[in-house]
């Protein structure tokens, strides 16, 4: 009441004419379409695509129906819990909340809000998805068999020299499956890492802008190659398949020869890990990390000499462990 009041609803007045907010009364399913439709023009399928499936199977049943006007931090953070509760790891919690952080920021530069959720917190609780790799019977058996069955028809795997490249080099699916024979280099003994497959086949420029890189090859990776030139010289060098093509070859041959299932980005974890125990330095460029990964990052530029050693140094680790048992078959890959 009194003079007071009316300084304070005044201010109140003067700070709302300030924000400038727009279309207060909209829904958030309105707003969140507009959102995804930008998404459509300015990024790939496959970020807007699972972007779209947050929305659809969390977002929008907990708060679509609001007004922007009338939403809170408290239900963003709603949101969260209620995935929690659902048992998702740690990970899609936090994909969900830098996707409510992103949809926010878009709002606010449509002057449709001035919520910034700054205090957004994942539960303590959440569990991390458990990541498998590999042991090193398992990969020496990749090492030492061809085979696999289809369709109960045992012959020997188009993609064995796939799986043994990905497991040497640590690449991501997609790098591997949008590697091409122009982008290795037998004479300097190079790797070019140019592009990427996504799952939807299409081709990217990668995961992230560390993706383009250049790594050796040491005389492992380098027979392998020379090899696969063998069943198929032209195009891409394993071959144009799909990642689900690609995976399902895997599971067939993992069944096969009686290794538990991994992904295909567990075959990337595999190589991290053994190559764990050189010098980060080493080991930052090869697998195309950014400095945010927990992995490592780029720092300086790389010296003459480096791409080769690390090349040599990785070789002698997994000739360490295939070597174990002295098997001659595994021996003719590499020599």
């Amino acid at each position: 009441p009194g003079r007071a009041g009316q300084r304070e609803a005044n201010k109140k007045a003067d700070d709302w004419l300030d924000s400038n907010i727009d279309n207060a009364n909209k829904r958030i399913q309105i707003l969140w379409n507009e959102y995804v439709e930008e998404l459509k023009m300015t990024t790939s399928r496959s970020n807007w695509s699972s972007i779209e499936s947050y929305g659809r199977t969390w977002i929008l049943p907990n708060i679509g129906h609001k007004k922007i006007s009338r939403l809170t931090e408290q239900d963003l953070q709603d949101v969260i819990n209620q995935v929690f509760k659902a048992g998702r790891s740690k990970k899609t919690i936090d994909n969900i909340r830098s996707t409510m952080c992103s949809f926010i920021k878009f709002l606010r530069k449509k002057h449709t809000t001035t919520l910034f959720p700054e205090n957004l917190t994942i539960p303590r609780a959440a569990k991390k998805q458990e990541k498998r790799i590999l042991q090193p019977e398992e990969v020496e058996i990749v090492f030492s068999t061809d085979q696999t069955k289809t369709k109960r028809t045992v012959q020997q795997d188009p993609f064995i020299n796939a799986y043994r490249f990905q497991i040497l080099t640590g690449l991501r699916p997609g790098e591997l499956l949008g590697l091409q024979w122009n982008d290795i280099d037998f004479i300097n003994n190079l790797v070019h890492i140019r592009r990427a497959k996504n799952i939807y086949n299409q081709i990217t420029d990668g995961k992230t802008t560390n993706a383009k890189r250049n790594f050796a090859l040491n005389s492992m990776t380098k027979n392998i190659l020379e090899d696969q030139r063998k069943m198929n010289a032209f195009g891409f060098v394993f071959g144009d398949y799909s990642e689900k093509q690609y995976y399902s070859a895997w599971c067939r041959f993992c069944d096969h020869n009686g290794i538990p299932h991994t992904t295909l980005y567990e075959l990337r974890h595999t190589f991290i890990s053994i190559i764990k125990t050189l010098p980060e330095g080493q080991i930052r460029s090869i697998v195309g990390h950014s400095k945010n990964m927990d992995t490592f990052g780029v720092y300086g530029h790389i010296i003459n000499g480096e791409l080769q050693k690390t090349a040599s140094d990785i070789e002698i680790l997994f000739q360490s462990i295939l070597s174990q048992k002295n098997n001659p078959s595994i021996k003719s890959v590499f020599h």
